[in-house]
């Protein structure tokens, strides 16, 4: 009987313990700036944001996103995102570009 107890206890914690510690986890469409340089050359922009990518069909207008530093970028942008990564946002600024978070 106190085995049955310890075991009902273990998994009692377990499902809380994940709980709590993914209370502030939020979920983003990542989208790297290779594909943002693809987007800008493809439509002639110089501002990408959500209405962009939406249109583009790269999320659903509903998702937050975020951008990531994978790629190259060479086009100076106005960037409009959920979130940047470090790399990113470096990037974007080293091209004179801008980034703002929405």
């Amino acid at each position: 009987m106190a085995l049955h107890i310890h075991v009902v206890v273990l998994v009692v914690v377990q499902v809380l313990d994940s709980v709590v510690k993914n209370i502030n986890h939020k979920e983003y469409f990542a989208v790297n700036l290779s594909t943002l340089q693809k987007l800008a050359e493809k439509d002639n922009l110089t501002k990408i944001g959500i209405e962009e990518l939406k249109a583009a069909g790269l999320t659903n207008g509903k998702q937050l996103v975020k951008v990531l530093g994978n790629g190259e970028l060479k086009a100076k942008l106005e960037v409009s995102a959920n979130a940047f990564s470090k790399t990113a946002e470096e990037a974007i600024k080293a091209v004179g570009g801008n980034t703002t978070i929405i």
